[in-house]
């Protein structure tokens, strides 16, 4: 499905990262939502590479990354923390300064990338998502239901564990199905799967939501009225519930004192596996607008 990328175990400070890697352009990283890996980029990534040196990577907790403990306050899922595990790196395969796209999960550590590393952020793109803060501020009956697995993945160790853990495959399927529109996932459903299973993937990405409701709010609060004030896209997906629930430009906008560039494609929540085509094109005009 990578044709032609390198893969690696890089060593940051907390353990290893996975990732693949190819391209010549300017250096672009792509990080994946839940209950996936770095295999959503499967369709996007080749093409990409193209135009930008891809780097698709897992996340903490994911895929064939690094597993910690959740630790104090769920600090090790910390949005703040996963950042760090990324621009170290990006700095070992010697990219300084780059591009960062990501959907849903990896949506989030791109904003905390941004906030947290704005001299080594060029610009950002955001899949299907709205700040962490905003969402669960604006929390209603209508997102409650729609977002139910933010608040049953929250619950205390080890009970939502236990019951995705008696049946996991059934657990992501319903997630891909659902959040999909029951798209066609194909035979990388079973390599998100090899990971997923894992009990102790299962818990890290329990941690990862739950740090969402927790620290990762702390840090956000304090961020508030910091502007980003580097270049934003937002993409949604039209038939998902951020594009039915939620106004992504006028919420985003608050965030950066740049003009913000957005769009709905006509996808369920998955828009890179979707809508492939689409998002590589989005992802050349935006990225390659705002290379220095």
């Amino acid at each position: 499905m990578f044709k032609g990328f390198k893969q690696k175990l890089v060593k940051v400070k907390k353990g290893n990262i996975f990732c693949k890697f190819k391209g010549n352009g300017p250096p672009l990283l792509l990080l994946h939502g839940y209950p996936q890996t770095h295999m959503m980029w499967h369709k996007t990534a080749p093409e990409l590479s193209r135009y930008f040196t891809v780097v698709v990577a897992d996340l903490r907790g994911y895929g064939n990354s690094l597993v910690l403990s959740g630790g104090k306050n769920h600090i090790n899922y910390s949005k703040r923390e996963m950042a760090k595990d990324m621009v170290q790196l990006m700095d070992k395969l010697n990219f300084k300064k780059f591009f960062v796209a990501g959907h849903d999960r990896g949506g989030r550590v791109a904003h905390r990338l941004a906030r947290d590393y704005r001299k080594n952020i060029l610009a950002i793109s955001v899949l299907d998502i709205c700040p962490t803060l905003d969402m669960y501020e604006s929390t209603n009956r209508e997102f409650a239901k729609a977002y139910f697995h933010w608040f049953f993945l929250i619950q205390p160790a080890f009970l939502p564990e236990r019951m995705i853990m008696s049946d996991p495959r059934k657990w992501m399927k319903n997630c891909l199905d659902k959040w999909s529109g029951n798209h066609k996932f194909g035979n990388v459903e079973e390599a998100y799967l090899k990971s997923f299973k894992q009990k102790k993937r299962i818990h890290a990405s329990c941690e990862d939501y739950r740090a969402s409701a927790t620290i990762d709010l702390e840090h956000d609060k304090k961020d508030r009225n910091k502007k980003l004030n580097i270049p934003v896209q937002v993409l949604w997906g039209k038939n998902g519930v951020i594009g039915k629930q939620f106004n992504s430009i006028k919420i985003w906008q608050k965030y950066t004192s740049k003009k913000i560039i957005g769009k709905a494609i006509k996808s369920g929540h998955f828009i890179p596996e979707q809508k492939p085509k689409e998002v590589v094109q989005q992802f050349k005009n935006f990225f390659l607008n705002n290379k220095i």
